[in-house]
């Protein structure tokens, strides 16, 4: 017991200890730059609506990125992908503070989006230290769990930060500094994380990675198109041409000795609803925040609904949801260890649903949708940390990175569809004042399809993971055990 508790703590005092720098960073990369969107805009002389092509950008390019480097630090070692991952985003973080045009920054902010591989490789990493321990798996979890934590926090200082150096500082001075902190993170990569020695080898598979970037190109610039001019029979043509090539993509990689993305991992009965529900997941995590933020800016003495927020209080109810999801994340392994990490999957994501659900007829309030908003980020907290665990103990030793690249993959995949959907529900219907003018706001029947929608989807995937083993992502062997019937 007592060598036990010495290798936990040497592993989360090393390796984990620089991986929360890492994950650090990446929260800051997600929540600095959002208070400075309209002094970008400014700077680069363009609408406030073009800034969304920064985010449409960075998600086409992640979906494209993940699953080649999760394959590729696989097969050449965790800890050299992530270090050129670093270095290729160090570069464009830089780049976006001295960027001249927007055709540049929208490039250099794209593929800074090359930090969305961080977490599985992170993970990956974690847990290839620990599974030859014989609490490896609860090892994997609380070393996720912290450095999730990591990030929901470099999150929250991020857009505090910002909010502050944005007024004293000329912007780009203000963008270095998270350039600066990418940089420091490559360092202490360099210095603190050794190599763990897993490779799995191979080749990358070539045609399959074609094919599915071609599959995703097709299907994310379509859901973008849906921003500009609707639903038209261009957009459906991408939309259709997109899933054809993701059936040619499972028929080509069923074929490929060494494919990049395994068919038969993803249909393992451990492993299917873990992706699926990342899938659903991403849904609330990735496509609710900005209808959050924009009814929570809604007049109500306007347009009868909304909670007539400033910039400066919105800010609050922002944090409040961002401290829940770091608790969340904090609580994840310790409920895991009392109970089951299935069973918190599970209550993870009914609590998401119950929060989003419960703002359907509870929003008329700031407590109220703080309450509700608190319950939903407690369940995403929780699921932001177990799902890349759970997929990393439910994969081969060789596939780790594979399997919870995927992860954010289909997360990404899940939060694009969502941003369109949503933008479509938010102007359906007339809004309009009191005075029967009309209003740029969004719908309040759009509000409610928002967080139907987010709570349904919760629902589904706490119930796909009723598949999911009793026994699974308790420990390593549980992934043969589970596998031959071990559900009872």
């Amino acid at each position: 017991m007592a060598r036990t508790s010495t290798m936990s703590t040497r592993l989360a005092g090393g390796v984990v200890g620089a991986l929360v720098v890492v994950e650090g960073t990446s929260g800051v990369l997600q929540g600095y730059y959002t208070p400075l969107l309209t002094d970008i805009a400014r700077h680069l002389g363009i609408h406030d609506a073009d800034v969304n092509w920064f985010e449409a950008a960075q998600l086409l390019l992640s979906a494209i990125v993940v699953p080649v480097l999760a394959r590729l630090g696989d097969m050449i070692g965790h800890r050299k992908v992530l270090i050129g991952s670093l270095v290729v985003t160090a570069v464009a973080s830089w780049a976006l503070a001295f960027a001249p045009s927007f055709p540049l920054f929208v490039l250099a902010w794209a593929i800074q989006g090359f930090y969305v591989v961080w977490l599985p490789l992170n993970v990956a990493i974690i847990h290839s230290r620990a599974r030859d321990r014989e609490d490896g798996a609860a090892l994997t979890r609380r070393g996720a769990g912290i450095i999730v934590a990591a990030l929901q926090a470099g999150a929250i200082i991020g857009a505090l930060a910002a909010g502050q150096l944005g007024g004293i500082l000329p912007l780009w001075a203000a963008l270095c500094v998270p350039a600066a902190l990418v940089t420091v993170a490559l360092a202490v990569v360099i210095l603190k994380v050794p190599d763990t020695g897993v490779r799995a080898g191979g080749t990358i598979d070539t045609k399959g990675t074609v094919v599915l970037t071609l599959g995703l190109l097709a299907l994310t610039g379509g859901l973008s198109l849906v921003r500009l001019d609707g639903f038209t029979p261009w957009v459906a043509a991408m939309v259709l041409a997109g899933l054809a090539l993701m059936w040619v993509f499972v028929r080509v990689e069923r074929g490929t000795d060494q494919p990049l993305v395994d068919i038969a991992l993803l249909t393992r009965p451990t492993v299917w609803p873990v992706i699926l529900t990342a899938t659903l997941f991403g849904v609330s995590v990735l496509g609710a925040q900005g209808p959050l933020s924009t009814f929570a800016r809604t007049d109500p003495d306007e347009v009868g609904y909304g909670l007539g927020l400033t910039s400066a209080t919105v800010s609050y109810l922002i944090g409040a949801y961002v401290v829940s999801l770091l608790v969340g994340a904090l609580l994840f392994a310790r409920l895991s260890a009392r109970f089951s990490p299935r069973a918190v999957l599970i209550a993870a994501s009914f609590l998401v649903a119950g929060g989003y659900l419960a703002l359907i007829p509870f929003h008329g309030s700031v407590a109220t949708v703080v309450t509700c908003m608190v319950v939903a980020g407690l369940g995403s907290g929780a699921l932001v940390a177990a799902l890349p665990a759970a997929a990393a103990s439910a994969a081969p030793p060789h596939q780790t990175a594979m399997a919870t690249g995927l992860t954010n993959t289909t997360k990404t995949i899940g939060g694009a569809f969502a941003s369109t959907a949503f933008a479509i529900a938010l102007v359906s219907g007339a809004s309009t004042a009191a005075t029967a003018g009309e209003s740029t706001a969004g719908t309040l029947s759009g509000y409610m399809t928002v967080w139907a929608i987010c709570g349904g989807t919760a629902l589904v995937a706490g119930a796909c993971l009723f598949a999911v083993p009793k026994v699974a992502f308790q420990h390593n062997v549980d992934v043969v055990e589970a596998e031959t019937g071990a559900a009872r």
